[in-house]
């Protein structure tokens, strides 16, 4: 779409404030391998990305369209995109306030005409269904969404120069830089101060309670607002997510949805006869989504509070992953130093002793109003030693025992179900004491994450045990497929 591509050259190109000018894009001393940036952990890296290339090859066979979404946070607010659900391409686009049969503008001339002689009124999302029933006989499914690119761009300007900082952090946890930074974007535009209506704080959006239990699990203050110290956090739960389901997919999902959604999906897709845990996924997802449209009130049993988003998140990260790239590579970067404090450094004290605006100061430091509390950690562009210990770890190559103990983690291949029982928390158990004994940063936070993790499992084991032996929720199975039989054939007879 000619409208995204340049919306997205214009947020790529902006300079980032507090860059020195006369730096080429991606040349500073953050740049992806840049001078002083290490190499990412290997063979952990190796093993995700492996994970990686198989999820994409799961999104091209079940979710074609996935790639979307990559428009959707280009493009400013105040229009709504139609695209192809069979191959991600724009069909049309319409300003948001305005009458659609006259303000529309059609990428696939083949669609142009569609709108002749109708009358398109009601809600948005009214009008929506209306323009996909129209569309659908000529160009198959449609997938729609309002633009979201004012929730990204302001962000950019003002962090975007973190991002291969931010990116050297996810890889030390093994997590791919690109579908950890494009989940930050989609859950907080890299904003991190962004609070949702649930409570959900910070760059990758985890609840507030679930903040504070965190923060009760390591020995230094979290500040949540804080963007690079959220980005450790963020990462190893990820890493954690994904070896337990050994794909990125349903790791982001449970992020968004939570594991017994997950679990109630990944079971309905085995009842369907699925194997591979991608393609259990899938089809649960699928068959959640199918139900909901039938009628959520009686298949709720089956479909929990997996909502229409929940099936989507997965699309949305994995489709703006090459746009993260093409910021690390399009906007100057800035190095990002971390001191933890062994005392509260006043505001004022930061700004003498660096020389730096308290506007500067705050965006290295989102959470900051009057002082880093004692025990936290102090984010600046350079290293001051007066502030504490220097903690920035991904500056410097990881430790052969951690990258040792994180290679044997990511390697780990049961199937999710067995992180559930006894034996298996036994093993976590262990691997939270040698994180531990690495004396290192990322350790200490990988236990504190997979303690987190571990806390989730008994309640989750519960609700799942009850669902895979339920008879109400087998007989809810049994009369979701009934009813979902005609809907399937309909849509095979159409396509």
């Amino acid at each position: 779409m000619r409208a995204a591509t340049l919306v997205g050259i214009a947020f790529l190109c902006m300079a980032a404030p507090g860059v020195a000018p006369g730096v080429a894009a991606g040349t500073g001393p953050g740049a992806k391998g840049g001078k002083g940036t290490p190499a990412p952990n290997e063979p952990a890296a190796v093993l995700a990305r492996d994970r990686v290339a198989a999820d994409l090859a799961a999104l091209r066979e079940y979710r074609p369209g996935y790639s979307f979404w990559r428009h959707v946070f280009a493009v400013p607010d105040g229009q709504v995109l139609f695209g192809s659900g069979s191959d991600g391409r724009i069909l049309a686009s319409f300003p948001t306030r305005s009458d659609w049969t006259a303000g529309g503008r059609f990428e696939d001339q083949a669609v142009a005409g569609v709108l002749a002689g109708q009358r398109l009124q009601g809600t948005l999302a009214a009008r929506r269904d209306k323009v996909a029933e129209l569309l659908e006989p000529t160009v198959g499914p449609v997938v729609s969404n309002p633009t979201r690119g004012n929730f990204v761009l302001p962000n950019v300007r003002l962090y975007g120069s973190f991002l291969e900082d931010w990116a050297a952090i996810y890889e030390r946890f093994g997590a791919p830089a690109e579908i950890g930074l494009a989940q930050a974007m989609v859950e907080s535009g890299f904003n991190g101060k962004a609070r949702s209506r649930a409570n959900a704080h910070g760059l990758c959006q985890f609840l507030k309670g679930n903040w504070d239990r965190l923060n009760r699990l390591t020995p230094q203050v979290i500040e949540v607002q804080n963007q690079t110290t959220q980005a450790a956090y963020c990462a190893a739960y990820l890493t954690v997510l994904s070896t337990k389901y050994g794909s990125f997919i349903p790791a982001l999902s449970e992020h968004h949805a939570g594991g017994a959604n997950v679990g109630k999906v990944l079971i309905n897709g085995a009842r369907l006869g699925a194997t591979d845990v991608r393609r259990r996924y899938f089809e649960g997802s699928d068959f959640a989504r199918d139900l909901r449209a039938i009628s959520t009130r009686q298949f709720r049993d089956l479909v929990g509070t997996y909502g229409i988003r929940s099936s989507l998140y997965a699309e949305m990260v994995f489709a703006n992953a090459p746009a993260v790239d093409s910021m690390r590579g399009a906007v100057p970067q800035e190095r990002i130093y971390a001191m933890r404090t062994t005392r509260a450094v006043p505001l004022q004290e930061i700004m003498r002793q660096t020389g730096l605006s308290e506007r500067e100061v705050k965006r290295f430091n989102p959470a900051l109003v009057r002082q880093v509390p004692r025990g936290a950690t102090l984010y600046l562009p350079e290293p001051v030693e007066r502030f504490g210990a220097d903690v920035s770890f991904w500056l410097r190559p990881a430790s052969s025992e951690f990258a040792v103990v994180l290679e044997e983690f990511v390697a780990l291949s049961a199937p999710p179900e067995e992180w559930e029982t006894p034996a298996f928390q036994s093993l976590l158990t262990d691997f939270r004491r040698r994180f531990r004994d690495t004396g290192t940063e990322e350790g200490t936070v990988m236990d504190a994450v997979i303690a987190y993790v571990m806390q989730e499992l008994p309640s989750t084991h519960r609700v799942l045990d009850q669902f895979r032996t339920s008879p109400k929720v087998l007989q809810a199975f049994d009369a979701g497929v009934r009813a979902r039989q005609p809907r399937s054939a309909e849509a095979e007879s159409q396509h």
